[in-house]
């Protein structure tokens, strides 16, 4: 591996330690005495755990293992019992909380039973209850529950086929995450800020790790127990934006149509007494990544620059963005001195018009690569890497992949081509032929994505 690929690595890895849940738990919540004490920069929360006659540990997410391991170590028998859903292979032994692993990102039938059983577990849930919930990227799919109601021209009963469906069509037209879960909130029956209404009158303490640009409480795993700001009208047009009526199951365009005739409930709004029972508590973000990322590059001795943890749109787009960047600082070292690193993050999107394999981080290398490929100084002194750091970018076993010059001539000697492989959106098989994907494995957090540009002197 060439050295410049050995520190992207090393900067991810970095970026991954920093924001690791259980480390980031046990650094920040303590038990003294009876005293549940939190504190994460400006948050500070104290709770007497003797005055509760039943401590429960609930979640969703990648993370949600990983941080129901930590609450563990410290509270050890105060939890009278708990449980969470998270993704097939990110399990960890634990001895109060059960762990259920579930479908991601299509909801399955596991994660909704795992949702049926923590509703009723916070509907008995009474004053003398304390609910720390541990909620975490991909906890939205992890945590699909159907909105089921009896209406007197008869029952309306959606099911996870309508939520998979529903699910596949926003992931295949390229919304945003903000726009899925909109939708996802209001055919659900715990997500925008339902689930609080079910705990009420219990208190709860909601430990969150945000995998959305711009960390927004009602958007994380759909506000489990945030209240939402979002509307039935505001999910209907994200339909008529895509052009999904003929593609979004019946089930769900009825529901959408009974929510803005207000014949459905709407979400948990702000002022709800059920917000006044809860407290949210942001423990990690990609800014932190981005961080630890800049403060390893640096001390590999690269003049770094951070862009922003708020990239968003096209991958194919983004990359663009990134090589002109690039190509400023080889030429002018316009942005920062070289040798320099660029880091951005955030989470893009992909929208799907081949037939092929991969995620948006592989997309976005790709499309580097092509801009390498018809670079006019053949691209030696950049090197790339996009990656998710939840280790899994898209339906694949990659984080990501890399992307440099001596890669265009690989692919070239392999008979692979850049653009065919870009139409087809086949990033995967692409990088797997030449041997530059990145694969962690599963690495139990999620805090979006990085995109790390190496320009050499």
């Amino acid at each position: 591996m060439p050295r410049p690929f050995e520190h992207l690595t090393q900067m991810f890895q970095a970026a991954l330690d920093r924001v690791d849940p259980y480390k980031m738990i046990v650094n920040h919540v303590r038990l003294e005495g009876s005293r549940l004490l939190v504190s994460f920069e400006d948050e500070r929360h104290e709770v007497d755990l003797d005055r509760f006659e039943r401590v429960l540990v609930l979640g969703a997410g990648k993370a949600s293992a990983r941080m129901g391991k930590a609450l563990e170590d410290i509270l050890g028998d105060r939890i009278h019992s708990g449980l969470l859903s998270v993704k097939y292979g990110h399990a960890e032994p634990l001895k109060h909380i059960e762990v259920v692993e579930s479908g991601h990102p299509t909801p399955d039938e596991q994660g909704v039973g795992a949702a049926q059983r923590i509703a009723d577990l916070v509907r008995a849930a009474d004053a003398k209850t304390l609910v720390l919930n541990l909620v975490s990227g991909g906890g939205s799919a992890l945590l699909p529950c159907p909105i089921s109601l009896d209406l007197p021209e008869g029952p309306l009963r959606l099911t996870l086929e309508d939520k998979q469906n529903m699910t596949r069509a926003l992931l295949a037209c390229g919304a945003d995450i903000g726009e899925i879960n909109c939708i996802r909130k209001h055919i659900s029956a715990v997500k925008g800020g339902r689930l609080l209404k079910l705990m009420a009158p219990a208190r709860s303490l909601n430990f969150i790790l945000s995998d959305v640009v711009g960390d927004r409480l009602d958007t994380i795993a759909s506000g489990l127990t945030s209240h939402d700001e979002t509307t039935f009208e505001e999910a209907m047009a994200i339909i008529e934006k895509y052009q999904l009526q003929d593609k979004a199951p019946a089930n769900v365009l009825r529901t959408l149509e009974l929510g803005v005739q207000g014949r459905i409930e709407e979400t948990t709004k702000p002022g709800d007494p059920a917000t006044e029972l809860a407290s949210n508590i942001l423990i990690g973000s990609n800014q932190a990544a981005l961080t630890a990322a800049c403060e390893t590059a640096r001390s590999l001795g690269y003049n770094t620059a951070a862009l922003t943890c708020a990239l968003t749109g096209e991958s194919r787009e983004a990359a663009k963005f990134l090589w002109g960047i690039a190509k400023d600082v080889r030429k002018t070292e316009l942005l920062v001195k070289k040798p320099a690193c660029i880091i951005a993050g955030g989470e893009t999107v992909v929208t799907l018009k081949g037939e092929g394999k991969g995620g948006r981080n592989q997309e976005m290398a790709l499309a580097f690569l092509a801009e390498l490929a018809r670079d006019e100084l053949k691209g030696a002194d950049i090197f790339f890497l996009s990656a998710s750091t939840d280790g899994t970018d898209g339906p694949t076993d990659a984080a990501g992949a890399f992307a440099s010059a001596e890669l265009v001539e690989m692919a070239h000697a392999a008979g692979l081509s850049i653009n065919a492989s870009l139409r087809d959106n086949d990033s995967y098989h692409f990088f797997e032929r030449i041997g530059r994907l990145l694969k962690t494995g599963p690495t139990m957090t999620n805090v979006c994505d990085l995109h790390m540009v190496i320009v050499s002197p």
